[in-house]
């Protein structure tokens, strides 16, 4: 994979942000953005792995990693994700499979631009979270 990342960083002039995220995320030359679908809570087999967000998000983010690895990029390649909570009681859950799957990916604490809504539903009545994002991969 190539070197190269795209830049995040948080400004001064704003406060500085709430959680693990950066408040601005830019695409370095010679890059393409993709655009990855929001993933959900499921196995390669289609089946929803756990009725908790806590698992359901660790299952969200090996499909992220598994995604990015098929275009030849990984997690460092992240420039903004989309998080849907569906309910303030899952929020625990999903920010604790977060901080572990996100102390391996970003170390040094470089993390993408981000959002996180909690919503009145998802596309079935299974699904606690969905994580949608987009990468900046080595054209």
């Amino acid at each position: 994979m190539n070197g190269v990342k795209p830049r995040r960083w948080n400004p001064d002039t704003v406060a500085p942000p709430l959680g693990r995220y950066s408040h601005l995320a830019e695409v370095p030359a010679g890059h393409r953005l993709v655009f990855l679908a929001g993933q959900l809570g499921v196995g390669p087999d289609g089946a929803v792995v756990a009725a908790g967000a806590e698992a359901q998000a660790r299952q969200i983010f090996a499909n992220l990693e598994a995604l990015l690895a098929a275009e030849g990029a990984g997690p460092e390649h992240l420039v903004k994700l989309l998080t849907l909570v569906t309910g303030t009681e899952h929020l625990a859950g999903y920010r604790a499979a977060q901080a572990e799957v996100f102390a391996r990916w970003f170390p040094v604490g470089d993390f993408p631009a981000s959002t996180l809504a909690v919503v009145a539903a998802l596309a079935g009545p299974d699904y606690a979270v969905e994580v949608e994002a987009v990468a900046a991969v080595p054209a």
